[in-house]
C-alpha cells in the first residue's frame, strides 16, 4: 500500500481516533479511546515521509522548518476537518505528530463539563483558566466556553493559538481569530496589541511565560475576561507555578494581582471508561472565594485543597471527589481511579471494605 496524508487523516476519522504519528519504519500509527495502535499497512520510509511533509507545507512553513528544525500548524481539508500537525525531526528524518481537531462544538452535557463552566462565561472579567497535561481535553473546553459566550452575549472575543484548532463563526459576538506565526509572531507580541483592538474577552490558547502570565493578569485587572489553558495538573499547582515564573523580588506584587484577578480554576483528565469504549472527563473545579483569595495572598496555597474540599455550595469539586464519583456510577475502574487521586487513601476509605483487589 501506498500512503498518502489524505488516506491517512480519512482513516483517522474514521476510526475515531484522537492523533495520528507518522513515523520511520512502522505504518502509521492511530491513538484511539488513548491507546496507540498501528494501521495495517507498509512501514513509513523516509522518502515518502519527506513527501508528505513537504507535500502539505507551503514556502513560509518550509523555510520556518529549515530554520528552526521543529514546527506546529493548522491545515483544513474540506472533506475531513481541520487537523493540528507538530512536524519534528528524528535522526535526520522528519516526522509528523497530528491531532484531529473537533469538527463541532459540542454540548456542556456530551463533553461532560460541570453546569459551573458554563456559569463561568457569564463573567464580565477576571482570568479563568483550564488546566491539564497534554491532551486532556484543555482546548476543547476553552472552544466550548468561546462558543458559549458567542451564543449569549454580545462581546468583541480576540483568540490568540497557536495553532487555530477551531473556526468560530460569528453569532451574537464578533470574533477574531490570530494564529502565531500566520498573523501575529508570537504570545507575547499579540497580548502587546490585543488590548488595543477593543476586546471584551480575550483567549490564550497557552500561558508560556512570564510575558504571557504578566499580561494576561493585567488584562484580567483591566476590565476584560481572560481565558487560558495552562499545563499544570490541579490547581494548587496551577497557582504555585504563575508566581513561580516570577523573580523573587516581584512575587510580592503578583500574587495580589493573582488574588484579585483570578475566578476560577477547571483542571482535567481524560479517563478510559471501564467498558473499554472510549474515555470519560474528570474535572476539578476550583472557584476563587474570598477564602481562597487570602490563602494565595498569605501564600498558603496548599490549604485552597481544604477550601475545595468543603466547597460544595460553590460548585467545587476536587479531582479524588470526581474519581470517586465516576467509580461508583462504573464509569471507571477502580484501579484507574486509585492511580489518577491525589490521595488514594481517600477512594479506599469512601468505598469501604467492598474494594476490589487492586491489579
Amino acid at each position: 500500500m501506498s500512503w498518502s496524508l489524505e488516506k491517512i487523516l480519512k482513516a483517522a476519522r474514521h476510526f475515531h481516533a484522537s492523533d495520528v504519528h507518522l513515523i520511520r519504519d512502522i505504518a502509521p500509527v492511530l491513538r484511539i479511546n488513548g491507546e496507540i495502535r498501528p494501521i495495517d499497512g507498509e512501514p513509513l520510509d523516509v522518502e515518502t515521509l519527506r513527501s508528505i511533509v513537504y507535500g502539505v507545507l507551503n514556502e513560509p512553513l518550509k523555510e520556518q522548518l529549515e530554520r528552526t528544525w521543529q514546527l506546529c500548524f493548522s491545515k483544513h481539508w474540506p472533506e475531513i476537518g481541520r487537523f493540528r500537525m507538530a512536524v519534528y525531526f528524528h535522526a535526520g528524518c522528519p516526522e509528523m505528530s497530528i491531532r484531529l481537531c473537533e469538527t463541532v462544538v459540542r454540548s456542556r452535557e456530551d463533553l461532560r463539563l460541570p453546569p459551573i463552566v458554563e456559569e463561568l462565561t457569564r463573567q464580565p472579567n477576571g482570568l479563568i483558566l483550564v488546566t491539564g497535561p497534554t491532551g486532556m481535553g484543555k482546548t476543547t473546553t476553552l472552544n466550548y466556553m468561546i462558543d458559549s459566550i458567542n451564543r449569549h452575549r454580545r462581546s468583541k472575543i480576540v483568540t490568540i493559538e497557536d495553532p487555530i484548532e477551531f473556526v468560530h463563526e460569528n453569532q451574537r459576538s464578533i470574533i477574531v481569530q490570530q494564529e502565531v506565526m500566520t498573523d501575529v509572531r508570537s504570545f507575547r507580541d499579540a497580548l502587546v496589541h490585543v488590548l488595543r483592538q477593543d476586546p471584551d474577552v480575550i483567549v490564550i490558547g497557552e500561558m508560556r511565560n512570564l510575558e504571557t502570565i504578566e499580561t494576561a493578569l493585567i488584562a484580567a485587572e483591566t476590565g476584560h475576561l481572560v481565558l487560558a489553558t495552562l499545563h499544570t495538573p490541579d490547581s494548587v499547582q496551577t497557582v504555585q507555578r504563575i508566581y513561580s515564573v516570577f523573580p523573587a523580588e516581584q512575587q510580592n506584587s503578583i500574587v495580589t494581582q493573582i488574588a484579585n484577578s483570578l475566578k476560577a480554576i477547571v483542571s482535567q483528565k481524560l479517563l478510559p471508561l471501564a467498558n473499554g469504549k472510549g474515555q470519560v472527563l474528570a474535572s476539578e473545579i476550583c472557584i476563587v472565594t474570598n477564602a481562597v483569595r487570602n490563602h494565595i495572598r498569605e501564600r498558603t496555597v496548599h490549604q485552597i485543597y481544604s477550601e475545595m474540599q468543603t466547597g460544595r455550595k460553590h460548585q467545587m469539586q476536587t479531582m479524588d471527589g470526581a474519581l470517586l464519583d465516576l467509580y461508583q456510577r462504573g464509569e471507571i475502574t477502580y484501579d484507574t481511579a486509585l492511580s489518577n487521586a491525589r490521595e488514594p487513601s481517600h477512594i479506599q476509605h469512601k468505598t469501604g471494605p467492598t474494594n476490589p483487589p487492586k491489579s
